[in-house]
């Protein structure tokens, strides 16, 4: 009698940022890697406040006024629940909230690993906020207490994952021995510059009421402070006549000028790839971005990049895009006319090699790994190297199958 093929590995993910709107960072994360791991022979749920369909658990939240369809999750039982329900064999949390802990007491019950992903930056988040509201010392109160509660929460994980090196170093600093780096990535079968169509820019122009000859400059995400976008706004605005900043997305800062339009998501991502292709310059001046995920498609694209050269974004874009460290309209207006007129071959085609080796395919892989070394440390090493199979097995699944602890 032939023994039982290997069970595949169960992953759910946790996530409270999961928009009404297909579009928002953290569920175009969630949705790739879900696309990935089913393609590889692996399980995976998604426990999420609200939305249908296969692998979708909704737990449900307070509706959070003006921010683009978010939900903020409050019963941490019931998602303890739910997620015990359904035995998975990792759990991964997506934000530091009420789903953070929800996961971390699952995985307790159920005797499986917990990863914590960080997408965002919590300390730098809550001392803007203190600082406009206190002063700079509120502020600093603010990301002190901020970063005892990550390492209350986070120091139960069995792993912590940063999008950034820079991140990582920060969170290891707090005392999180257990962080890794594990970037995001592209699908660059889709984000690739063949995507770009010059008569999809004059449509889009004519039907913004713009002239053929103007300049689009173009933003792409949540509309939040962090985003500076009213810099983006005035920095467009000391370009002159005959440029206009593009800003695709929503939340609850929604960006005003005379020199501005603003659409909402794009839910489609080969339409969001033509848009982004197609488009003069992507520029992008958050400051406390952990990663950077349209600058990353903008990259992919070949498309002339502007962003801040701090956190997430400099790191992402070191020595392939324009980076700015400045708050002044007029030195972000200077890279934006640098970046419209002076289409460096060899920095676009740095940007492109950069985005490739993020693609989807390699960065879940790696994801895997780390999963795999979670579930049966010990057979890590094994699991990790190509064995034969069965036929007609994953090889995904062959390489990680394991045991249930």
């Amino acid at each position: 009698m032939e023994p039982d093929a290997p069970r595949a590995p169960h992953v759910l993910d946790a996530a409270m940022f999961w928009s009404t709107h297909p579009t928002g960072g953290v569920r175009r994360v969630l949705s790739a890697k879900r696309q990935h791991l089913l393609a590889a022979g692996w399980q995976h749920s998604l426990l999420v406040p609200e939305g249908e369909g296969l692998g979708l658990i909704p737990c449900g939240g307070i509706s959070l006024p003006r921010s683009g369809g978010y939900r903020f999750v409050v019963d941490r039982a019931r998602a303890v629940s739910l997620i015990t329900q359904a035995r998975p064999d990792l759990i991964e949390a997506a934000d530091p909230y009420v789903l953070g802990w929800a996961s971390l007491e699952a995985s307790q019950r159920l005797g499986v690993p917990a990863v914590a992903f960080c997408h965002s930056h919590l300390p730098a988040l809550l001392e803007r906020w203190a600082s406009q509201l206190g002063g700079r010392w509120a502020g600093q109160w603010a990301r002190e207490r901020a970063q005892r509660y990550l390492v209350r929460l986070y120091g139960g994980f069995d792993l912590v994952l940063a999008p950034s090196r820079s991140l990582e170093h920060q969170l290891r600093h707090y005392g999180l021995d257990q962080v890794q780096y594990q970037p995001l990535g592209v699908d660059c079968g889709i984000f690739r510059p063949a995507a770009r169509k010059g008569g999809w820019a004059r449509w889009l122009k004519q039907a913004l009421g713009l002239p053929p000859a103007t300049r689009l400059l173009l933003y792409c995400g949540r509309f939040a402070p962090e985003k500076r976008l009213p810099l983006l706004a005035r920095a467009v605005r000391a370009l002159g006549p005959g440029h206009v900043l593009l800003c695709v997305g929503a939340g609850p800062c929604t960006p005003r000028g005379s020199q501005l339009r603003v659409l909402p998501p794009v839910s489609d991502p080969a339409s969001l790839a033509r848009m982004m292709a197609s488009c003069d310059a992507f520029v992008h001046a958050g400051d406390q971005e952990t990663f950077g995920l349209a600058a990353l498609e903008a990259m992919a694209c070949r498309t002339p990049v502007v962003l801040s050269s701090r956190a997430g974004l400099g790191e992402l874009g070191a020595d392939v895009a324009l980076a700015v460290d400045s708050a002044c309209p007029a030195d972000w207006a200077d890279a934006m006319r640098q970046a419209l007129n002076e289409h460096e071959a060899p920095r676009l085609d740095r940007a492109l090699a950069r985005a490739r080796t993020l693609d989807w395919s390699r960065v879940t892989d790696m994801m895997m790994r780390r999963y795999a070394t979670l579930l049966n440390p010990a057979e890590a090493a094994q699991r990790c190297v190509p064995q034969e199979r069965p036929s007609g097995q994953s090889a995904s699944v062959a390489a990680y199958s394991f045991k249930r602890l």
